[in-house]
């Protein structure tokens, strides 16, 4: 099949998880022999090489606002391709790409990574019904009446109504063959020594690298000097939690890193930690809607999880088998999971249950081989009228 694929509010080659998402989907797509176009922002470097063909587009200004008003490029782009399938990632001001499938023929796909209704106090939400006609609501039901599949991880962020037959529930995934336990490669930091926990992460409030910090420093505190931290990304939360880990001295901040560095960066450690804090973020209000890639990418590293025994997190990995999921209601519980995976039979036997895990479950092969499955089947109904 051609597939055309619009997510350009997404940087690649990029470090977020966004542009991960976005190569991972499309590189598996074209393994599986589909002709994959893809519409994303230019990062800094060349396109990755490969079957995937890149399309540079940007929203106008880099503002996500406007990314509807690339919509006859992306008409002209879609003409010229003939796609059998349109997938957008989507955004409240998107469409530019759903919106031309049915003129097209082509399969309608809506990928949705964030709650589509809006969440109890949403600011955007109230000036949508300030404008009375609540184009913005309207709009987003609208793409979603027109998507022939939406696939997310949540129906649950879906607005009332949207058929069950037409939401595929799928966990985004990582790369199994790259991330393992044995990854090689150089890195650019020093590990810090010890048992050595990571958070690779964008350092938003509600990613909750702060808590790691505090973590440390209560572990310092109990004399507990065997644990040390590697703090791998940027973002707004940083100086904050730069400022939490001053002076001590097991913990290492590596800044941003290229992805391709990514499976040597978390084999060099042993724990891996996504201490979110739900309450940081209010759409999470609707529930952890998320598909975690830091988690799925510590599990395929053979890494045992630590993380907040909250919403669906004890659904992506079963405390006691595949890491350790603390209160994170209990003060010192972060602290006193750490110090646990001290024990090295404890780490190396967790850490084998998340690898298996990670392969049978989250490898962007599964996501994509589903996702394949799914367009064949929607389009043979249509096909077999023509």
């Amino acid at each position: 099949m051609k597939i055309l694929y619009s997510a350009i509010d997404q940087v690649v080659p990029g470090t977020i998880g966004g542009s991960v998402h976005v190569t991972a989907v499309a590189e598996g797509l074209a393994a599986l022999g589909h002709e994959v176009h893809v519409l994303v922002t230019r990062g800094d470097g060349p396109f990755p090489a490969g079957a995937v063909r890149w399309i540079a587009m940007s929203p106008p200004f880099g503002a996500n606002q406007f990314r509807w008003t690339r919509r006859i490029a992306v008409k002209r782009i879609a003409e010229r391709i003939h796609p059998d399938v349109i997938m957008e990632r989507y955004y409240n001001f998107g469409g530019e790409a759903l919106v031309h499938a049915r003129g097209l023929h082509a399969l309608a796909v809506l990928e949705v990574n964030a709650p589509v209704i809006d969440h109890p106090g949403s600011v955007k939400a109230v000036i949508d019904r300030a404008l009375i006609l609540r184009p913005m609501q309207r709009w987003r039901d609208r793409l979603c009446t027109a998507a022939d599949i939406i696939v997310t991880p949540s129906g649950a962020i879906l607005p009332d109504g949207t058929p069950t037959s037409k939401v595929l529930e799928l966990e985004w995934g990582a790369d199994t063959d790259r991330f393992h336990p044995g990854a090689a490669g150089p890195v650019p930091f020093a590990p810090p020594g010890g048992t050595v926990a990571v958070f690779a992460g964008a350092f938003r409030s509600w990613h909750g690298a702060i808590h790691l910090a505090r973590a440390m420093r209560a572990l310092g505190d109990r004399g507990r000097t065997g644990i040390s931290v590697l703090f791998i990304g940027d973002g707004p939360e940083l100086p904050a939690v730069r400022a939490e880990a001053a002076g001590l001295d097991n913990v290492v901040f590596a800044g941003a890193i290229a992805h391709d560095r990514m499976p040597a960066a978390l084999a060099s450690a042993h724990i891996g930690v996504a201490p979110f804090d739900i309450t940081a973020h209010r759409p999470l209000s609707l529930g952890f809607y998320w598909s975690p890639l830091k988690i799925f990418e510590y599990m395929a590293s053979g890494l045992p999880v630590v993380a907040p025994a909250a919403a669906r997190i004890h659904r992506l990995v079963e405390h006691g088998r595949e890491g350790l999921l603390y209160d994170p209601a209990t003060s010192g519980s972060l602290a006193a999971s750490l110090a646990q995976l001290a024990d090295a039979g404890l780490r190396e036997r967790l850490g084998a249950g998340a690898r298996a895990r990670a392969v049978r479950d989250y490898s962007w092969q599964a996501h994509c081989r589903k996702l394949s499955d799914a367009f064949a089947a929607s389009r043979a109904p249509s096909e077999s009228r023509t």
